[in-house]
């Protein structure tokens, strides 16, 4: 017996010794010599070094490093940002229902949410939050203070609130509940015939709340209709998908997905989709990403409706949420996305390199891309649309009508007073003091017309003199027009909301201009190019 045993061992070890040596260089070292890697290297650290060290932290501080290498787009939610990040795709969250902004180190209510838990107890626009739980919010970060207002549903705050003609300080006993996050932030009509509808991002609701808005507009005799993709920097794809289904016919191709380990899947339109005929214009620009770009090159390369506006951002990736047992979620980029065509619309990038693909943005500018359609190189391949325009891939969406930013009122006194933030102190501080003036107007319209007779321009610039803004008379006078336009819509976004804002811009705004004249002209729907006879 104990001879058996013996060989029984040195046969182990021989057989151990053959099978770690075959696979040597294989992905069984891989393994070994990665993953085993990390744990010993924080076993070391946690064994030698100099310092105490949280090995957990040192975990949540590696994983964004790690997924940085793949690609921009991959990333690490931790677990106490994972619910935050995800309320304003969700379209609730649980909270009293105020907007808010920071002046003078103190909550300021720029609007009560309607229906929201805030508006049921009295909470009023211009109110200032300075205490939640007897605890002083005065000089809290704006995140710190998102905290202490959201809660469970149905549980209770008390808040303090300062409100102007009152001597003391105001009481409110609020149960939190269900605030929702609209993602059609505002839809009207722009004239008799045309409908304009203004998508902040692609959320949960999204699809049903553009249904509800075009039913509306419908109601109202909408015979063409603007989308505005601008500054929408995209979310959920299948709302996207939703969305165009209700402007193309059965059959066609919408978006197709593919990765390495994600076989090719297209999404195609079922035909029950109400607005097939609708004339159709997209405003897109370089703030517009992902499922806005699903929407626009859909309509793009099955040539239903015109694109207007400048080269959209350019992410053509597709991410996975994938949740750990602590809350936190890994978004993984799993696939790419293609349009109809075929082109996969996602800009290069370089591994590792997230900081140089952040500031695209900015080399855009420096090129001319924002005021010149020939400053944009189309260097990546051409495709063609089911009428045979020809569309690139590698970079975005580039618009069939290119409109470009308009900088000749700008100055660097216009500059530094946006950058710096003082017209948005303005114009908060001037709708907290004219606030029952302003809340006499029913329309944008009326509202605007009275704010410009208001010599504006000049308060403004005793306001900014006394925060440490030089004035500067001659860039003044050049800048008045950009000056009143950021002035006007600032407050009338403050004593009401998106949607005023947006109506007052609009009748200023070249690509709704535009667009207006393309519907005019009757060419929303693209025309197959002309062929030349040899």
């Amino acid at each position: 017996m104990p001879l058996l045993l013996a060989v029984a061992v040195v046969l182990g070890i021989l057989i151990g010794t053959f099978f770690s040596s075959h696979f040597s260089g294989n992905r069984l070292s891989i393994v070994n010599t990665g993953s085993n890697k990390l744990n010993y290297l924080l076993q070391i650290i946690d064994n030698n070094y100099v310092d105490t060290v949280n090995a957990n932290d040192l975990i949540e501080d590696a994983m964004p490093v790690i997924l940085a290498e793949l690609d921009p787009h991959s990333s690490y939610i931790s677990a106490a940002d994972a619910e935050e990040t995800g309320d304003e795709l969700k379209g609730s969250f649980s909270g009293i229902g105020v907007r808010f902004t920071i002046h003078n180190d103190t909550v300021n209510v720029m609007n009560v949410i309607k229906g929201g838990p805030s508006e049921k107890v009295g909470v009023m626009a211009g109110d200032r939050i300075i205490a939640a739980d007897d605890s002083s919010l005065i000089g809290m970060k704006d995140r710190e203070i998102m905290k202490r207002l959201r809660g469970p549903k149905n549980t209770e705050v008390k808040l303090t609130i300062v409100r102007q003609g009152r001597a003391k300080p105001i009481n409110f006993i609020i149960e939190r509940g269900d605030v929702p996050v609209e993602s059609v932030d505002s839809y009207f009509m722009l004239d008799k015939q045309t409908g304009y509808i203004s998508i902040e991002n692609f959320g949960d609701h999204t699809y049903y709340e553009m249904i509800n808005a075009l039913a509306q507009l419908n109601i109202q005799g909408m015979k063409n209709l603007i989308i505005d993709l601008r500054g929408n920097r995209g979310g959920y794809m299948q709302p996207a998908i939703q969305m165009v289904n209700e402007f193309l016919p059965a059959g066609q191709l919408v978006v197709y997905t593919e990765g390495r380990k994600s076989a090719r899947e297209d999404y195609r339109t079922d035909g029950r989709g109400s607005f097939q005929r609708l004339p159709l214009i997209v405003l897109v620009d370089e703030g517009s990403a992902s499922a806005s770009e699903i929407f626009a090159g859909a309509i793009q390369d099955n040539d239903r409706g015109t694109i207007i506006g400048r080269r959209s951002f350019g992410k053509g990736l597709v991410q996975q949420p994938i949740e750990f047992k602590d809350g936190s979620v890994v978004r993984l980029t799993i696939a790419r996305y293609y349009t109809p065509s075929g082109r996969c619309i996602q800009k290069p990038y370089v591994k590792g390199h997230g900081e140089e693909y952040e500031n695209d943005l900015i080399a855009r500018y420096e090129r001319g891309e924002f005021f010149s359609a020939d400053s944009i190189h189309q260097d990546g391949p051409e495709y063609h649309t089911r009428l045979g325009r020809t569309v690139y891939g590698g970079g975005g969406i580039m618009p069939d009508i290119f409109i470009p930013e308009d900088t000749t009122l700008y100055t660097s006194y216009f500059r530094e007073a946006v950058f710096t933030g003082l017209t948005i102190q303005f114009s908060f501080q001037y709708t907290d003091q004219n606030r029952a003036q302003l809340n006499q107007f029913r329309n944008a319209r009326d509202m605007a017309a009275w704010l410009s007779r208001q010599n504006l321009l000049e308060q403004f610039a005793r306001f900014a003199e006394q925060q440490g803004l030089r004035r500067r008379n001659l860039m003044l006078q050049r800048s008045a027009p950009l000056f009143e336009r950021n002035l006007i819509s600032n407050i009338i976004y403050n004593a009401q909301d998106q949607a005023w804002r947006l109506q007052y811009l609009s009748t200023l705004d070249p690509a709704v201009l535009r667009a207006q004249e393309i519907f005019d002209a009757g060419e929303a729907f693209p025309s197959a190019p002309s062929t030349k006879e040899e």
